[in-house]
């Protein structure tokens, strides 16, 4: 079984940064995909940013320019640097990983951008 750990999340004011970090209980390497997915109240959940076992990078238009996903295999960690955010990015964070056709997820941190 693979836990997800995230944390990182919390309030900060508009035009402010946040770093999330996810630990996961097996090597990021042994996974196809891993990511961010958020979400906020009444919305569905939606792909943040996501970087696959060769390299390859995705964010949501949304986020482009303002956050970096980016992970480390010695420390089974992946990290979204969230810079410049707004009150549109208050949401749930999710962290997911995907082994085949197996999705794992975190338990969510909380992300609030309000001043």
């Amino acid at each position: 079984q693979v836990q997800l750990v995230e944390s990182g999340g919390g309030l900060v004011q508009p035009g402010g940064s946040l770093r999330l970090s996810c630990v996961s209980s097996r090597n990021i390497f042994d996974f196809n995909t891993v990511g961010w997915y958020r979400q906020a109240p009444g919305k569905e959940r939606e792909l943040v940013a996501s970087v696959n076992f060769g390299g390859t990078i995705n964010y949501a238009d949304s986020v482009k320019g303002r956050f970096i996903i980016f992970r480390d295999g010695a420390k089974n960690t992946v990290w979204l640097q969230m810079d410049s955010l707004s009150p549109e990015d208050t949401a749930v964070y999710f962290c997911s990983a995907r082994i085949l056709r197996a999705n794992y997820w975190g338990q969510g941190t909380q992300v609030t951008v309000s001043s």
